[in-house]
């Protein structure tokens, strides 16, 4: 299972299209406390989350599913793509840090990347 994480909900119905016509199964969230408690973390073999979240942030979920022993792989997409949150990302294990609007084929290059590491 794919996980998207974002607040804006037609980024979410986009990613979810996009993975799905790839033959990707894939879930939505609008938050990181809604993926959290949905029951889906231990199924999520990829997480796309955005990095600007209401409540918890990217970073924190990330943090949050390393420290719960979480190896779910971590695609981060956002509209601000600050240099020092990019290494904090990267640095705890994140496979892509994507701005957006980004290329459906980096996109999809960083989610092979992650299934490969699976």
């Amino acid at each position: 299972m794919i996980s998207i994480v974002d607040d804006d909900p037609c980024v979410r119905a986009a990613t979810v299209d996009l993975l799905s016509s790839l033959g990707y199964p894939a879930l939505a969230f609008a938050s990181a406390e809604e993926f959290l408690n949905s029951g889906q973390v231990e199924t999520t073999l990829c997480l796309i989350t955005d990095e600007q979240l209401p409540g918890m942030d990217g970073l924190g979920l990330q943090n949050k599913l390393a420290a719960n022993g979480s190896h779910v792989e971590v695609i981060f997409i956002t509209a601000f793509p600050e240099a020092n949150v990019r290494a904090r990302a990267m640095q705890a294990g994140a496979i892509a840090f994507l701005a957006k609007p980004f290329a459906e084929d980096n996109l999809v290059q960083a989610l092979q990347i992650a299934l490969v590491r699976q």
